[in-house]
């Protein structure tokens, strides 16, 4: 059995934060971001064309450990990507900090004002960062 790639989803009410890793699950990398009404036609297509094992859902919590406000948003969608893709690991991963985390790394990285305020590439960056985190905490 081979092992596919891991994609790490990034739920927003209105955009969603893709990323992927590589085939060998070493390198986490910012695939897209997806207008949330057509997020599911989205993955579909993509997991036509590409090999995917695990999909890691970011898990939205307030800093007390308490769902925040796009929980019930996303407790439906695990439910429906596990009854969609059953072929597939469907995990929740904390991701707290994402958010912060992606506007330091835009910071340090060198990216201008206004592309910092593109909050597509925050979405983006904000998957990369909870596809890391899960490849980190689950080597």
């Amino acid at each position: 059995m081979t092992v596919g790639r891991i994609l790490a989803i990034d739920y927003g009410t209105k955009r969603t934060g893709i990323a992927v890793s590589d085939p060998l699950r070493i390198i986490a990398g910012g695939l897209d971001t997806v207008d949330t009404k057509i997020l599911e036609k989205w993955l579909a297509d993509y997991f036509r064309k590409e090999d995917v094992s695990t999909i890691v859902v970011g898990k939205p919590s307030q800093m007390d450990g308490t769902p925040s406000e796009t929980w019930r948003f996303i407790e439906p969608l695990v439910a429906r990507l596990k009854r969609a893709y059953p072929d597939k690991e469907v995990v929740l991963h904390d991701e707290r900090f994402t958010s912060v985390m992606a506007h330091r790394t835009m910071l340090e990285s060198g990216i201008g004002k206004m592309a910092r305020r593109n909050k597509a590439l925050v979405d983006k960056i904000s998957a990369t960062i909870i596809l890391q985190s899960y490849m980190e905490f689950n080597q």
